[in-house]
Parts: C-alpha cells; structure tokens; sequence
C-alpha cells in the first residue's frame, strides 16, 4: 500500500518539506524594459491529475514529473489551491469566469451540449483581449458550441440518446460552428473539443478541418492501455487515433508560443489537456517511465508535454516575461484505487477522495505559478487559494477595472503572491452534486451532508476505505473535519462541535444568498 498512513496529523506543508531542501531561493527576474508590454501567460490545465501524482507533491510518488517539479523549484507552489468543483466542465467555468459554478449549473456539457456561458458574460481571455493580448485554447474545451446551427434538417429529427448518439448526416460540416471559444474571448482554438466525446475529428477556430464520416469504431482503435475507453457514441472521421491528440496538442502549443517570438503584443495560452483522464493512453515511448502502471506513464508523458512547451519559451527568450501556471481541473478517476493496490501509488496523498467527491482529493489539485519578478522561486504557501481567484489576480496585474457583475467569487492573490499577506482567502465553497455542498473557513470544513460522496456506492471502494482508516456510517447528519489536525478527514468531529457546524451553516448560507464574494466597490 502507498505510504498514506505516515505522520498525516501534522500539518499538510510539512510533507513537503524535503522541498526546501532541493531549490534555489531566488526569482526568476522580470523584464528590465520599463516599457516592456504585460506578462504573457500560460495556462498548463491537467485533466483528473491528483496532488500525490506528481513528485514535488508527494516524494513518495511512483512518478516521475521532472518538468512539473522544475516549474515547481522556479516559482511558487501551493498546497491548499483548490479547482471550483469535482468534475470538469464547472471547474473550467469557473477559471474562466472568476465565478463559483454553482451559482449557475452544476453538471457537464454533454456530446453536443450547448455552450454554458451567457452572450455578455465577461470572460478571462475577454479580459485580456481588451488588454491587447492575442488569446488561444488548444486542448479540450468542454463548455459547449452551438451544435444546432450545422445540424442538418435530419440531425434536427434525430432524438439522440447518449448510447446511439448523433450519426455523421446529421451535420453539415463545412459551416462555422458558433458559440464556441471564439465567442467568448479566444482570438484561436484549436482541439478536437473533449477526447472521449464525438465528433472525433480535429476543429481550428470554428470550423471542422476534417469532416467525420463514419461512426465511432473502437476496433480501429490501438489496445488500450488501462481501463474503459470511456469514449461516447457519434461521428467520427475514417483514421482516427486518439493516441495520437495529445502529441498533436503538443506541437500546436510549442508552434504557437514560437510564433510569438517576435511580436511586440503578449499572449494569452490556456493549454487544456486531456490528459491524463480516461482513455488511458500514454504512448508507447512512454511505457514503463513510472512504477504506476499506464496511468502513470500517462503522467509522465502529461509532463513531458510541459517540457516541450517550457522548452519553447526558453529557447524563444520569453520565459523572463511570461507567467506560467500549471493547474488542474479536479482529482483523479475511481481507476485510482485499483492503482494504490497494484503498484502502491495513491494519486490522491495525502487526501482522502476522487473525482466527483467533495472530499479534499475532488479537488484540492496541484497548483504552481512561476511569475518572474513576484513569486520567489521554490516558495512554499500553505494558505487557501482557489482557481477562480486567477481573474481578479490578472485584472489588478493590468489595472483593470473590473465591473461589479463579473468575477463575483474572484480575491486578488496578488498580495500573497508577493509576500505581503500570509494568505489569500479565507474561506471557500466546495460543491459538485446539486444540494451537497462542503463550506472552508480556516482549518475548519463542514460537509453539510452525511457524506462527501453523492451516494454512499458512488465511485467508492469499501475495502480501500477500511484500510485507510477512513470513517462513513457514523450516523451523524453531517460531517466537520479540522484539515490542519487531521488531512486524511478520517475523524468527524460533528458532534462534538455543534456551534462551529452552525457558524458555517450560516456562512454557507450567506455565501449563497449574496450572490458574490468578491468585495463590492465602496
């Protein structure tokens, strides 16, 4: 079994100690040209990538993730950032909008969903826009298009179910499907939109450059390497591998930042992995780079990805004036108890939780930002920060002025990330499921719910929980847990703390009837 057990009840940095140990205390220096334009910025978004997947993370980790912990040792890492929810579509939302998914929807977009933000909502990569930053995603978008617009007069008969899905006629693909991330602040896309959902083909801006024309065959498809390919029915164009997208994801990245090299405007790049959420699929150079099985190997080649587009920053001369921040969307798949048995890796360490959990694993996530000029290198930073706060950080950077109706949830991290403040927010909402929600206030987090799992079988394994230690049926109608005490959340400690469940019922409460919690103007 993973080394899970080992010394949790003392404080979550401590286990990272040995950090300190291996990294310069310098910062990497900003632009010495006063009139040098803003920072670009780069967005590295993992895709169900745990806190104990990645070596600087957890030294025990069966992972090699060389170019992540560099990233790590040139900037700041923190220990407590959180992505906005347990499953991806809210989690991506929320980081784009600076505001709490719940107060909107909950679930994902679905194979053809329709686009999740509304027509004037501002949006990060707007922002910037406005600021005179071309702005790109490559990777997986996951927020939905406007589908409807290309659909044939058949498609438009056709009731889809999720296991027939939508066939290759029901489309016209030479028109530009709109509502997509050229709506909503992006100057560029380029992905095939979410690897396990259809249309399997390749989309640049708007348009499709390939035209599907069949249906989904997993047969044509290499083996794969660990469990389902999870990959929903609908078109798909003759030839498709999806072991080919995520090399192909990285070339596009490391071309767009060398086809910056000499332009005077920054960039905006927000690179979305699909990586490595299921289908497991790490190529075959790959193989065997970890001691955790193909997922592992998936990890490594998810860094070997960073590598390349690092690699192009430096060999462009930008790294010295572009914020480079490696994140992720929420924890890893169920695959990860299988994992822990197998090969003693726990992509969660030290917490307890998944995916889909509202747990700490479902979404306390790895989280570095290397900033030349105000994070100091190798930094460690134990206080609360969350995904959504990126917003209001980038709009202090440019001195925006944001309006009162955006990035309601968005705290500036600019103080703390200088230093100035020993943390940046004191409390957050964590939420996946509809009407189960788990409120933060210090080291205290009150899962207002018997549970932070949806059900008591969802994506749960018994026997793993036992041999962690881990408390469920203790008939108590919601759960408190002291994270600085106990990180594993093993020890409920509801009932003997009734006036600090009320306390943060209220707050829950207020959270959600005020709409905000970014500060209005005075």
């Amino acid at each position: 079994m993973a080394n899970f057990d080992r010394n949790l009840t003392r404080p979550f940095s401590m286990l990272f100690i040995c950090l300190l140990g291996i990294v310069p205390h310098t910062s990497i220096a900003a632009s010495d040209d006063a009139s040098a334009p803003f920072p670009n910025i780069i967005i590295l978004y993992a895709d169900d990538m745990g806190l104990g997947d990645p070596t600087c993370y957890n030294p025990d980790s069966k992972i090699p993730t060389p170019n992540i912990d560099k990233l790590a040792a040139d900037g700041a890492m923190f220990l407590d950032g959180h992505s906005s929810s347990g499953i991806c579509t809210p989690s991506r939302y929320a980081l784009l909008t600076g505001r709490h998914h719940w107060r909107d929807f909950h679930g994902i977009v679905n194979s053809f969903g329709k686009s999740v933000f509304r027509d004037e909502q501002l949006t990060m990569p707007e922002m910037l826009q406005e600021n005179g930053y071309h702005t790109a995603c490559i990777g997986k978008w996951h927020l939905g298009w406007d589908w409807n617009a290309i659909k044939t007069d058949q498609g438009k008969a056709n009731k889809s179910t999720r296991k027939q899905g939508f066939g290759p006629d029901d489309f016209d693909w030479t028109k530009r499907i709109p509502d997509g991330p050229l709506a909503h602040g992006f100057d560029h896309y380029f992905g095939d939109t979410v690897i396990n959902f259809p249309p399997y083909a390749w989309i640049e801006d708007n348009q499709m450059l390939q035209v599907p024309d069949t249906m989904k065959d997993e047969k044509t498809w290499p083996k794969i390497k660990e469990g389902n390919w999870e990959c929903r029915g609908g078109p798909m164009v003759t030839g498709w591998n999806p072991y080919e997208v995520l090399p192909t994801l990285g070339d596009r990245a490391v071309k767009y930042v060398e086809s910056h090299k000499d332009n005077k405007n920054p960039f905006f790049l927000f690179f979305a992995y699909p990586s490595p959420h299921a289908p497991i699929i790490p190529n075959d150079e790959f193989d065997g780079k970890s001691q955790a099985g193909p997922y592992g190997d998936f990890v490594y080649e998810t860094d070997h990805i960073a590598g390349r587009i690092l690699d192009a920053l430096d060999k462009a001369g930008m790294t010295n004036n572009t914020i480079v921040i490696f994140t992720a969307d929420n924890g890893p798949e169920h695959y990860a108890y299988a994992r822990d048995k197998r090969f003693g890796h726990w992509s969660s360490y030290p917490l307890r939780g998944l995916k889909r959990h509202i747990y700490e694993g479902g979404h306390r996530v790895p989280f570095i930002i290397r900033w030349p000029g105000v994070t100091r290198a190798g930094s460690v930073k134990d206080g609360l920060i969350s995904q959504i706060d990126l917003f209001a950080t980038f709009a202090t950077m440019l001195g925006y002025d944001l309006p009162e109706e955006a990035a309601a949830d968005s705290l500036d991290l600019m103080p703390y990330l200088k230093g100035e403040t020993d943390s940046a927010r004191t409390s957050h909402v964590h939420n996946t499921w509809p009407g189960l929600y788990a409120m933060r206030d210090g080291d205290w987090l009150l899962i207002n719910a018997p549970s932070g799992y949806r059900t008591n079988k969802q994506n749960r394994d018994a026997a793993f929980e036992a041999t962690k230690g881990y408390t469920h049926d203790h008939g108590l109608p919601v759960e408190l847990y002291n994270l600085n005490d106990d990180i594993g959340q093993r020890n409920n400690l509801a009932d003997k703390h009734p006036d600090k469940v009320k306390a943060l019922q209220q707050l829950l409460k207020k959270i959600q009837k005020d709409g905000r919690t970014r500060p209005t103007k005075p």
